[in-house]
């Protein structure tokens, strides 16, 4: 592969096409043609040079990438649509003049950092399992895990109906008067609610879960419902782990609990009235 050339999937996926996923299904469909010519299985192109279509349309333009964090509050779907009517993150997003997707998913009941980009591939890299992306909880759960409980998440001894857990960082924060404890714990996975499955696994079910950090990327000075775009600095640590590196120049975050009542938000990007 020459310097100039990629995958016809991951170009897709970089145009906002598709999720590479989608991309490769299209063109095994036979849905996509290159230089006037159904093409199927892993092909390379020149974004440059070859002619690039899908269903008979050119491919748009290359786009500015952007990158927004948002404090998804609870109660809303990370999803574009639902049929049963609820609402979703996208109703935070109303008059944002850019078509983003979010990078990975928060389940229903958990609020906390949700990441937004139109940049296909970045999102597919950081969400890949062998990025081992951390991604940091706060979790408020029943009577205060001890020292077994701590070790064997540490140890990666926790094991659920779809495998087990990878190790992960875990400690207590603070105990409360009605025999619950805030959690703090740092996972490299993905799975689909694993964090409350981890903890019922161990007796403690969870009542309240909040993402602090993805991707080193921090929650802290947003409010629920807010969103706002990413630094520089930290769009390039988001490069750094995307590219499987170490992020440079990360502190530990300081603070934990719950943001305080929803305000009203911000939309960077949107058009003006």
């Amino acid at each position: 592969m020459s310097q100039d050339e990629m995958r016809l999937s991951k170009l897709m996926s970089e145009r906002g096409v598709a999720s590479r996923r989608k991309a490769e299904a299209w063109i095994a469909a036979g849905r996509v043609t290159v230089n006037g010519e159904k093409v199927s299985g892993v092909v390379l192109v020149n974004p440059r040079l070859d002619d690039v279509r899908v269903d008979g349309k050119r491919l748009p333009a290359k786009a500015d990438r952007v990158v927004f964090v948002m404090h998804k509050p609870r109660g809303y779907l990370t999803g574009r649509d639902d049929p049963e009517g609820r609402k979703t993150v996208f109703d935070l997003l109303e008059g944002l003049r850019f078509k983003v997707e979010p990078i990975g998913r928060l389940d229903l009941d958990t609020e906390g950092i949700l990441l937004f980009t139109n940049d296909g591939d970045l999102a597919h890299r950081l969400t890949h399992p062998s990025r081992k992306i951390p991604k940091r909880y706060v979790a408020k759960v029943y009577r205060t895990p001890d020292d077994r409980d701590l070790e064997m998440i540490r140890k990666g001894r926790v094991y659920l109906e779809d495998g087990p857990c990878l190790p992960a960082k875990a400690r207590v924060l603070e105990t409360t008067d009605g025999s619950n404890s805030w959690v703090e714990i740092t996972v490299t996975e993905g799975r689909n609610r694993m964090i409350r499955r981890l903890f019922a696994q161990l007796g403690h079910p969870v009542s309240k879960l909040r993402r602090e950090s993805f991707a080193t990327i921090s929650v802290r000075g947003l409010e629920r419902g807010e969103v706002r775009t990413v630094t520089p600095n930290e769009l390039r640590r988001l490069e750094e782990l995307a590219d499987g590196k170490r992020a440079s120049g990360v502190g530990r975050p300081k603070g934990k609990g719950f943001a305080k009542a929803k305000p009203k938000r911000r939309r960077p990007g949107s058009r003006r009235s």
